[in-house]
């Protein structure tokens, strides 16, 4: 009922649907009975006549029925399609808006399956529900009504068997509807590991790990199959009760009927006891169609608590009123900062830092340091813990999330390409960008030349996360479409790890020559990448233990000096 509001733009079909059904079930109720005259009348009357023209009207009412009942499939598909379309543009507009936290809580593969699996289910219960419930309600008070009106005995046999019926489904779907939901969890766990798989293929087949995952498949495989046959099972036992109890009816119906025909002549006839057969059997298959549809029933109630846990969950990340026209100064005061569900280990401690606009500043420190976890605050993927982080003396949490990110790009640790052309990915940055402003960014990023190098240049097809390239190429994809976005603050997150150190510092050079003003803050574990930037912050275990330039930290700061010289060894810092 939580989601009928998506039904009302729709109401005409909605409306139309049941309407269209109702004239269906009508005329389908109606044939039995000019059957029934056709035989008494016409076969067994010997009136030719009668049967030719009762035959020609059954015949016309078969033609409109079937109008009726096209009609309601389209009304109906057009209203349950377009309700599918609208619930899947909110629940995917929710998804967008959820926070990194809590899109982990739902996980990747769950997503998928309720973006897709899901609301089909809800999509199909809704088409069933206009048509189908209507049908089945429609045609068994109808033929109760219709059988009634030719013998009142006839009801013996609708009292006996419409409870056997009634309980035997009732049963059958109490104890399938709870399975319902832990096979959607299931097919979860099977979405989980392709998702896994396909996107970390190279991994796999690296470590030859390909035996591993697929057992580790066929058993979520096997999981969801053994859960899906434990509801078929029950629900296979319902058709053969149904169609016993079916055949004992009409064999009962046959019975009276004979009896009637027998002791009383004229109070029963043959062609009335074919049409008490065929109401007996229409008003029974209404109810074993109600049965089976409660299997739809029982998924959809599923499916549809599923997604409204996501449109019912509100983005933790919630934004405020304040818009700036650019961001001067950004200021860290005494941040804490630790992940939610994490609350025991504390990534950032007491942390203070300002940082100028137009600042070239690097963050460096070991792997786990926290320095990620810092410049995930700016932009608002997570929120401080403690204290607070303020841009232009303003507390973060109270700008507009949108206004704030539209000045910020981020070239992440892991490069995010998609499937389309070299241009349309860098455009990500700015959609509305010339051409000569994407080939200017892509100068910039050191990716010119071997764009130009590819068949199709610009135009070139790049694959589903940039398959078809290398490390540095997609890296350097990835900053040139940061550099289009022409931010106020621009973030390499250890987003040149790919590039060797002679690339990197004719990127550095050009990035800073042709980006005056703009804020820079570099992400990096090797000195060599960061040593000519203005200030250099070395984090420590959460803390910030040092700030600096180069030479000073070298005089002053121990944990700065551990990390040169043991990049020293390697060479690393000589060969910048």
């Amino acid at each position: 009922m939580k989601l009928i509001k998506y039904m009302k733009p729709y109401w005409f079909f909605a409306i139309m649907t049941p309407l269209t059904m109702i004239g269906e079930v009508f005329i389908d109720l109606m044939l039995p009975t000019l059957m029934s005259k056709i035989v008494d009348d016409g076969v067994l009357g010997h009136n030719f006549e009668l049967i030719v023209k009762t035959g020609l009207i059954m015949l016309g009412l078969a033609f409109v029925g079937g109008l009726c009942g096209v009609g309601s499939s389209a009304f109906s598909g057009a209203a349950s399609h377009s309700f599918s379309r609208d619930l899947r543009n909110d629940a995917f507009s929710k998804v967008m808006d959820l926070s990194f936290q809590q899109t982990d809580k739902f996980t990747t593969g769950s997503l998928v399956t309720r973006m897709t699996t899901d609301i089909n289910l809800i999509q199909q219960f809704v088409d069933l529900a206009l048509r189908m419930f209507v049908r089945s309600f429609m045609m068994s008070v109808g033929g109760i009504i219709m059988m009634l009106r030719l013998n009142v005995d006839f009801g013996i046999v609708l009292a006996i068997a419409l409870p056997i019926e009634l309980i035997a489904m009732l049963i059958i779907v109490g104890k399938s509807s709870p399975l319902f939901k832990t096979v959607q969890k299931k097919l979860d766990k099977v979405n989980s590991v392709v998702q896994e798989n396909v996107s970390g293929a190279r991994v796999v087949k690296a470590y030859v790990r390909e035996k591993f995952e697929t057992e580790r498949f066929s058993v979520a495989n096997d999981d969801l199959t053994a859960t899906t046959l434990r509801v078929q099972k029950l629900m296979a036992v319902l058709g053969p009760v149904l169609t016993i109890v079916l055949n004992v009816s009409v064999v009962a119906i046959i019975y009276i009927g004979g009896e009637k025909i027998e002791s009383v002549a004229s109070e029963m006839k043959v062609g009335a006891v074919m049409a008490a057969i065929t109401y007996i059997t229409q008003i029974l298959h209404a109810f074993t169609m109600v049965s089976m549809m409660s299997q739809s029933v029982t998924r959809a109630k599923a499916s549809a608590d599923r997604i409204n846990e996501i449109l019912e969950t509100e983005a933790v990340i919630k934004t405020g009123s304040e818009k700036i026209d650019s961001i001067d100064e950004i200021e860290f005061e005494n941040v804490d900062f630790f992940y939610p569900g994490f609350e025991g280990k504390t990534v950032l401690n007491n942390l203070n830092l300002k940082i100028k606009k137009g600042e070239n500043i690097a963050i460096l420190g070991a792997t786990g340091s926290g320095k990620t976890s810092l410049v995930n605050l700016i932009p608002r993927f997570y929120d401080v813990s403690e204290g607070s982080l303020k841009i232009n003396g303003i507390d973060v949490r109270e700008l507009d999330l949108d206004t704030l990110r539209s000045k910020i790009s981020i070239c992440m640790q892991k490069t995010e390409l998609f499937s389309g052309t070299v241009n349309s990915n860098i455009r990500w940055g700015n959609e509305s960008a010339e051409q000569d402003e994407i080939i200017s960014a892509a100068d910039i990023a050191e990716a010119r030349e071997f764009i130009e190098k590819m068949p199709d240049s610009y135009e070139g097809y790049v694959a589903e996360k940039g398959a078809s390239l290398s490390g540095g190429q997609k890296q350097r994809l990835s900053i040139a479409r940061a550099i289009l976005k022409k931010p106020d603050v621009l973030i390499f997150d250890d987003s040149t790890s790919a590039l060797d150190l002679s690339t990197e510092a004719k990127l550095r050079q050009k990035l800073f020559a042709k980006l005056k003003g703009t804020t820079v803050i570099t992400i990096a574990q090797r000195i060599a990448s960061v040593k000519n930037c203005d200030r250099i912050a070395v984090i420590d275990d959460g803390n910030l233990v040092a700030i600096g330039s180069h030479e000073e930290l070298l005089e002053t700061s121990e944990v700065y000096r551990d990390i040169y010289d043991s990049q020293m060894k390697k060479g690393d810092v000589q060969n910048a």
